[in-house]
């Protein structure tokens, strides 16, 4: 039986005041102490990594820069100097740590863009810090946009979980403004990026399902027209394209039949709930589009129980092994 190969991950520890480090230490701890798998390279400030490391990491050796990183038996450091001094504190909200998570994210980038790294995961930001911080961020599919200079409606999110993948058309915005905004090439830009990185995972013509808008997909008009406008053409677009897009129909229809390789959520709620439901702390949540492998994780940083020790890395554990073997795509 053949192994996959060991790929080396950058792991961003997200906001430094929230668990995010905490849980990246961790989950590279277990990547250390395994034979096989990948290979994290953690990427932050080094006083909120050193603190974790101490205590969840005793006895593995911390190698700071490429020249010192290995396979294993120890913790991998891409260090970033980013936090002010006196600035660490576990549990707070700051702008200084929302600017530090996105230090962190451009480095990671610039580690792909030197071959250091086949991926990234960036643990959970905190949108709030980052704005206090001035920096326009609504998540991180389109901070990977603005950083990769690819337009925000390439860039989506697809949550993968419980044995579903779902992607997202709109996300981390006011409902109303989110249906305002939603059009036939929106969604339909959405299926292609989804059908583009599952033939990437080397799934043969995936069969793509697009939720309706309103409940029954509109029920020939009788819940409203907003599907007749807008999803209803996005299907037939990416049919003239070649791929196999199916729908519109209800979300809680096509979500049963359990017969798709991905979804298209037209926003958040409707392809969040279903994932959290079925995979809670143990989903990840991949920025797809913009030409380089990123993954976040599908819960927030959790700033009630940071620094306490007892933050889960699952879901982190859970993708590294799915970006370690799709690293090539």
């Amino acid at each position: 039986m053949t192994t996959a190969p060991r790929r080396r991950i950058a792991l961003t520890i997200g906001d430094p005041n929230g668990i995010g480090p905490e849980i990246a230490v961790k989950a590279a701890a277990l990547a250390a102490r395994r034979p096989d798998g990948p290979v994290p390279v953690l990427v932050g400030d080094p006083e909120p990594i050193q603190h974790y490391a101490a205590r969840h990491a005793e006895g593995l050796p911390l190698r700071t820069g490429p020249a010192t990183w290995q396979d294993g038996g120890g913790l991998n450091l891409a260090l970033v100097e980013s936090l002010p001094p006196g600035t660490f504190c576990p549990g707070q909200v700051t702008a200084e740590a929302g600017a530090a998570t996105v230090a962190y994210v451009r480095e990671a980038l610039a580690m792909l863009d030197a071959g250091q790294a086949a991926a990234i995961i960036g643990c959970p930001h905190s949108e709030t810090a980052v704005a206090a911080a001035g920096i326009p961020f609504s998540g991180y599919p389109g901070l990977i946009a603005d950083l990769t200079g690819v337009p925000h409606d390439e860039v989506f999110m697809m949550l993968v979980g419980g044995g579903l993948r779902i992607v997202h058309a709109t996300l981390h915005e006011r409902l109303q403004t989110a249906l305002e905004r939603v059009t036939p090439e929106l969604v339909a830009a959405a299926g292609r990026a989804a059908h583009k990185v599952l033939t990437a995972w080397g799934i043969p013509d995936p069969r793509i399902g697009i939720f309706g808008l309103n409940p029954h997909a509109g029920e020939g008009g009788l819940f409203g027209t907003e599907d007749s406008r807008v999803t209803e053409p996005a299907v037939a677009i990416l049919r003239r394209e070649g791929l196999r897009a199916e729908g519109p129909a209800g979300a809680d229809v096509l979500l049963a039949s359990r017969a798709m390789d991905a979804f298209v959520a037209i926003y958040h709620d409707q392809g969040h709930i279903p994932i959290k439901l079925l995979a809670p702390r143990r989903a990840s949540a991949l920025s797809i589009g913009a030409n380089v492998l990123f993954s976040s994780v599908g819960h927030g940083s959790a700033f009630d129980i940071a620094g306490q020790g007892v933050a889960d890395p699952g879901a982190v554990t859970a993708t590294l092994m799915l970006l370690n073997g799709h690293a090539n795509a």
